[in-house]
């Protein structure tokens, strides 16, 4: 075994750089399509009410495929799962073109709801980083992957006037160019998963520990579910999860048709859109130090804080109040970085190795389909009010988890993991 370690090195740099290179892509093309699948979606069916459904159809993608691409990087390894998220991705994109030639908002929705699992894949992608890492390295490792991943994310919204104006060039409707970029993207990325990721960073990490039997258990929902019963710090945790994640889309999703109202550039609302993942991103370390330092509840506290301030920034903000809009969600980005860090390791730390798979998978289900309720109501609440009040009734899910930390929060765990 030590014989072979130093080519395990070697393979963990390549693995850790192929999939930071996918990410990058992957984070261009799945932000890109962010604000472009709203307004998009707006325009084909002629009623705001319906912009709220993209998202919606896209977090959907994301929470169907998270635990069907889990199940294919078990039985295949993490190769031919990625880059089937990714690939499944570019098909979703073309889909979301022909439907807007075609002015069918069914056909849009479906596009996006294949567009979103680009995102399961991405949400995967960090987790193939540690599977050959050292237990001191895996951090850092996964780290490389969120950053990449941020760095896509932030240049995919600042593309949307150049890519809309690509579109122009070649005839289409201008709010398809996001969409030629999010094709070729992932495509890219999916062709150099396909090509560059050998060895598979699962299979050869289960090769080398066969003898382990923790390695051959499947992830199955049902031992996550066992974990969540009575286990009220873990429960916090998957809720803490989700409810900042439904707070983030609900408000996020419609900020680009709230400036549009205004006649405000599409330039200036991918900006916006770009310093929202920042937050999201930019302070993720910082947040995961202050997890450690400082203890779980804390920062979920914090985060909960910063997710109402948003919301009131935002809420207040008129749509061409570019620097308003910016910090408010900028502000939306950090408080669910805040609570999607606190609560993933609130929910983990009680936990066994070997539960920790299915525990993960059915907190990444959970959080994609409260986004993707959070996108449904968005819709709803602007169509028969304003973006105004969808600020404020995103301060109803806010409020609900800050009773549960209350009643809940001092049986949770607040220290660092349990060795």
């Amino acid at each position: 075994m030590t014989s072979t370690a130093p080519d395990i090195a070697r393979i963990q740099t390549r693995t850790v750089w192929v999939l930071s290179g996918a990410q990058a892509l992957g984070g261009v093309a799945v932000a890109g399509s962010v604000a472009a699948g709203s307004l998009l979606t707006a325009s084909v069916s002629g009623s705001e009410g319906m912009a709220g459904l993209a998202q919606t159809a896209g977090v959907t993608g994301a929470a169907v495929m998270a635990l069907p691409l889990a199940r294919i990087a078990l039985a295949r390894g993490r190769r031919a799962s990625l880059a089937t998220g990714y690939a499944t991705g570019a098909v979703g994109a073309a889909v979301v073109i022909a439907g807007a030639l075609g002015r069918s908002t069914a056909w849009v929705l479906v596009g996006c709801l294949l567009v979103g699992v680009a995102s399961a894949a991405g949400y995967q992608a960090r987790y193939a980083a540690t599977d050959l890492a050292d237990e001191d390295r895996r951090g850092r490792s996964l780290s490389w992957v969120v950053w990449a991943g941020t760095v896509g994310a932030i240049l995919g919204p600042n593309l949307l006037q150049l890519s809309g104006s690509l579109a122009l060039g070649l005839s289409l409707p201008q709010l398809t160019g996001p969409y030629l970029v999010t094709f070729a993207t992932l495509v890219a990325a999916s062709a150099i998963l396909v090509l560059l990721l050998r060895p598979d960073p699962y299979l050869l990490s289960r090769r080398l520990a066969q003898a382990q039997e923790s390695t051959s258990q499947r992830p199955r929902l049902r031992d996550g579910l066992e974990h969540l019963r009575g286990n009220r710090g873990a429960l916090l945790g998957l809720l803490v999860v989700a409810g900042g994640h439904a707070v983030m889309v609900m408000v996020m999703v419609m900020t680009p048709i709230h400036m549009a109202h205004v006649d405000v550039t599409l330039q200036l609302i991918g900006l916006v859109i770009s310093v929202h993942v920042a937050g999201m991103y930019a302070l993720s370390p910082v947040v995961g130090w202050a997890v450690d330092r400082w203890g779980r509840i804390p920062v979920v506290w914090a985060g909960l804080a910063t997710l109402l301030l948003a919301c009131g920034l935002a809420g207040f903000a008129p749509g061409d109040d570019v620097p308003l809009l910016g910090i408010g969600l900028f502000l939306l980005g950090l408080g669910w970085s805040a609570t999607l860090i606190a609560g993933s390791t609130l929910l983990v730390d009680d936990a066994t190795p070997a539960d920790r798979p299915s525990i993960q998978g059915l907190s990444d289900l959970t959080m994609n389909v409260a986004g993707a309720l959070g996108g449904a109501v968005a819709g709803l609440v602007v169509m028969v009010s304003s973006y105004g009040a969808l600020c404020a009734a995103a301060v109803v899910p806010i409020a609900a988890l800050a009773v549960l930390v209350v009643r809940w929060g001092r049986t949770a765990s607040s220290g660092p993991p349990r060795q």
